[in-house]
């Protein structure tokens, strides 16, 4: 039986083994997907287990997208511009650490019907999904990009990556913001709350939070409060799985009303 897990710390929050042994019950397939809690001292034993076939793919979840990169024999493109890897499996005896966040971002945020193009946008956070959230943006014609982060050095790293997004104070986003994006994990906790000016910030905006689970974070609640459009991350959450489940299996799994409802109970 072929093994799967996904890693993180928390993890608890974690639907990836709910929709993954979904998915292979539905197609038959002989695994397991299961979900691990690690401290960054376990990344290159367990990702050591790849390589001895003892587990045959790992999906990469908050904080360690960008600690595993240095694990790996072989990044792909998505994973080289982003230094973010999420999906990890062996070919040809090498470790290939790969990015489904930013085909995830984009089909989800395509499936709400929202265009991005022209649009200016702001991303709470600096974790290591921003920047696949960054490319997904600006390959889907975003005309500005603002970010910020409590700790400014994690802000100015990912600058060097992507020169042309602007660093702001949370205090200072501006009236013509189009889109706010939370890509921290505040929200995976009921208490957790991001302070922001959300009167001042004004309606009809965009408030999109990667987070899925809880379906409704601080964040949301409060975009919807003040008049704007909210989503969480369950469509991005679904298509990233989506992606590395047909890189793992070679199998498309069907993405459907059921499976909607199945993150949802």
């Amino acid at each position: 039986m072929k093994k799967y897990l996904v890693i993180g710390n928390p993890i608890e929050h974690s639907l990836s083994p709910k929709l993954h042994n979904y998915w292979i019950k539905k197609n038959n397939l002989n695994a397991s997907y299961e979900k691990k809690l690690i401290s960054e001292n376990d990344i290159g034993n367990i990702i050591s287990k790849i390589k001895s076939e003892e587990i045959t793919g790992i999906n990469v979840t908050v904080p360690f997208k960008n600690k595993v990169v240095e694990y790996m024999d072989v990044l792909t493109k998505e994973a080289n511009e982003t230094n973010s890897v999420n999906t990890i499996y062996l070919k040809d005896q090498k470790i290939i650490g790969h990015n489904t966040d930013i085909a995830g971002f984009e089909l989800g945020i395509r499936s709400y019907g929202y265009d991005v193009k022209k649009k200016n946008i702001f991303i709470f956070g600096a974790g290591g999904v921003v920047p696949s959230l960054i490319v997904a943006l600006k390959k889907m014609g975003a005309m500005k990009i603002l970010l910020y982060n409590r700790t400014v050095s994690k802000s100015e790293n990912i600058k060097k990556l992507f020169n042309d997004i602007s660093i702001i104070e949370k205090q200072n986003i501006p009236n013509d913001v189009d889109m706010l994006i939370n890509a921290s994990s505040l929200g995976i906790n009921k208490n957790d709350k991001i302070d922001l000016n959300y009167e001042k910030i004004g309606t009809n905006k965009f408030y999109y939070d990667v987070i899925y689970n809880p379906a409704e974070t601080f964040f949301l609640s409060q975009g919807k409060k003040f008049g704007n459009k909210v989503e969480n991350g369950k469509k991005m959450f679904i298509y990233q799985a989506h992606q590395a489940f047909a890189i793992w299996h070679n199998v498309l799994p069907k993405i459907d009303e059921e499976v909607e409802r199945l993150l949802d109970e």
